[in-house]
Order: C-alpha cells, then sequence, then structure tokens
C-alpha cells in the first residue's frame, strides 16, 4: 500500500511516497481503506524529531497522522457487530509504533473508531476524532458547571474552534481570543465575549472579567502569558505538557489525546453533535497525499483556519 513516511527526521521535504505491506486487522481490531488523513501540528512535531526518542528502537519509515476517514473494510475477530463492512468511518490512530493515518489502510483496535457523521465528506469526517476527542479531554479534567466561564486560546483553529463550540454545548461562558479577521468566525462558533489575540492574552480577558475566567484551554500555546486570565483557584488546561509549579492555587491538567483514544463512546457523543450541527467540522484544503510537504509547509506558516487534509 502507498503512504507518506519519514526516512529521516527534518523539514517537510522529508515527507515521502513509501510502500509498506497491507496491515491486517487482529482481534478486537477493524482496518480502514483510508480516503482522509488531516494534517495536525503533532505530526510537524514527529516529523522534526520531537518524538525520536520514543521511536529510536522502530526501524523507518515512520508515518505520521492522528486521524483518519474512510471505508471499514476489514473486521477482526471479536468485534461489535454494529460496525459493518462498507460503513463510512472516522477514527483516531496513535502513529507511535505503529503507522499513523497518512496511509491508504490503517488497523487500529474498534474501540478507536465510530461511523462518520451522516452527510459528511470524508475529509470533514477526518477533522473530528483527535480533535475533538482533544477538546473533550480537556473538559472532562476541568469538570466546570454550566453557567462558569472558559477562556480559549487560538479559537479560530481547529482545537480551539471545537472548544468553543462544545464548551457551549456545556451550558459555558466562552471568552475566546480572535485576529480582526477571524473575530466573524469566532463569533459564530459561538463565544460570548471576543478579546484580541495575542501575547497580551491575560490583561485582554481580565479587561472582561476583572476576577479572572473559572478556566482555561490553552490550544495557541500561550503558556505562562496566558495564565494571568484564570482566577484564583482556576484550572488551565495546556496540550503540550506544561505543568508548572502551581500558583494562586490554580490547577494545571497536561492532557494528552492518546488517553482517550479508545473512548468509542465519548467519540460517538462527538459524531452526534456533529450531526445536530453543534460541532463545525471545517476543512481548510484538501491536498494529495504525495502532496503532504506542501500541507507540512502551509501548516507552519500559519494561519490555517480549520484542517487540512491529505486525500488518498
Amino acid at each position: 500500500m502507498r503512504a507518506i513516511g519519514i526516512m529521516a527526521f527534518g523539514g517537510p521535504d522529508v515527507l515521502e511516497v513509501v510502500e509498506l505491506p497491507d496491515p491486517v486487522a487482529g482481534p478486537g481490531e477493524v482496518g480502514i481503506r483510508v480516503h482522509a488523513a488531516t494534517v495536525n501540528p503533532t505530526d510537524t512535531v514527529l516529523r522534526s524529531g520531537g518524538r525520536a526518542e520514543r521511536l529510536r528502537d522502530i526501524a523507518p519509515p515512520h508515518v505520521p497522522g492522528m486521524e483518519a476517514a474512510g471505508i471499514l473494510d476489514q473486521i477482526g475477530d471479536g468485534v461489535d457487530a454494529r460496525l459493518r463492512l462498507g460503513d463510512r468511518v472516522m477514527a483516531i490512530v496513535l502513529p507511535l509504533g505503529h503507522h499513523g493515518a497518512y496511509a491508504e489502510r490503517v488497523v487500529v483496535p474498534v474501540e478507536s473508531v465510530v461511523r462518520a457523521p451522516v452527510g459528511s465528506t470524508h475529509a470533514e469526517a477526518a477533522t473530528l476524532p483527535m480533535n475533538g476527542l482533544t477538546v473533550r479531554r480537556a473538559l472532562d479534567a476541568l469538570a466546570l458547571e454550566p453557567g462558569q466561564t472558559l477562556a480559549v486560546t487560538g479559537a479560530a483553529g481547529s482545537v480551539g474552534g471545537y472548544a468553543v463550540q462544545m464548551g457551549r454545548v456545556g451550558g459555558l461562558r466562552i471568552v475566546a481570543d480572535a485576529a480582526p479577521a477571524d473575530e466573524d468566525l469566532v463569533r459564530a462558533l459561538g463565544a460570548e465575549v471576543i478579546v484580541h489575540r495575542g501575547n497580551d492574552f491575560a490583561a485582554e480577558v481580565r479587561s472582561v472579567l476583572p476576577d479572572g475566567a473559572d478556566a482555561l484551554i490553552d490550544t495557541a500555546l500561550l503558556d505562562a502569558r496566558a495564565v494571568g486570565a484564570v482566577r484564583e483557584g482556576g484550572a488551565v488546561v495546556t496540550l503540550r505538557g506544561y505543568d508548572p509549579p502551581g500558583h494562586r492555587g490554580i490547577t494545571f491538567h497536561p492532557i494528552y489525546v492518546r488517553h482517550y483514544a479508545r473512548e468509542q463512546a465519548k467519540l460517538e457523543q462527538l459524531r452526534l453533535l456533529a450531526e445536530a450541527g453543534a460541532l463545525t467540522m471545517r476543512v481548510a484544503r484538501t491536498l494529495t497525499a504525495d502532496r503532504a510537504p506542501e500541507a507540512h509547509r502551509l501548516l507552519e506558516s500559519g494561519g490555517v483556519r480549520g484542517r487540512l487534509v491529505l486525500q488518498f
């Protein structure tokens, strides 16, 4: 099968078309003929060598990609009969130790797969599993009550956008950042209050919430520059392991989506929210798989709204 792999870590041009054996679904697993795989920041971390230590005992090529959509074409022993061959499905994929979603076929645990939202394209469905489960994990860690205030950085991005929408579903008041060109988008996603995007995020939030927000989901990776937006005793979700010593009684939750990779019921909830129109699956652009280097360059240049998607 054709995949996009990495023989040596480096810049976008190390991504190349490779041939790999077709994977075979074992007990408790399913196989997917991939039609769409998203390009996420975590993929650029893997490509550039940020996961080299964890991959040192695994021979290349290393195949990135953490979410995919396509057609179910293999069912291993012991798999729940609710999934059938030929179903349109979406899945979260863990590329460390196995090849990732940048491939014509993947095999994953059945708990990592649900049917794609009715009416969605493969490209749209591919944007939901990893990004949506990241936000689900974040909100579960925060355990906010309806009426509390959630601040979101990077609200125009894919994870930030889902944080705004899922926070609203949970009855939260959302304060989110946006560049001037993105204000209408972020407002349409459900932000009640919009502040200017940038390193002054904390001061911007405090200008409208003098006591600070109850919690923060920091998808823009502002880290210490955003913590001041949160009230004393509040909570912060971080996405790249940022976990400083607590101060002002703030609790930090560095979250990793791999902990929800087999939370099928939560992935199913995301599907239902998308079908109900409560989640917007945003595709910034589709590219053929062989243009993966271009997709990585586009993502790293910034300003992408929605997900870049590779098509197989």
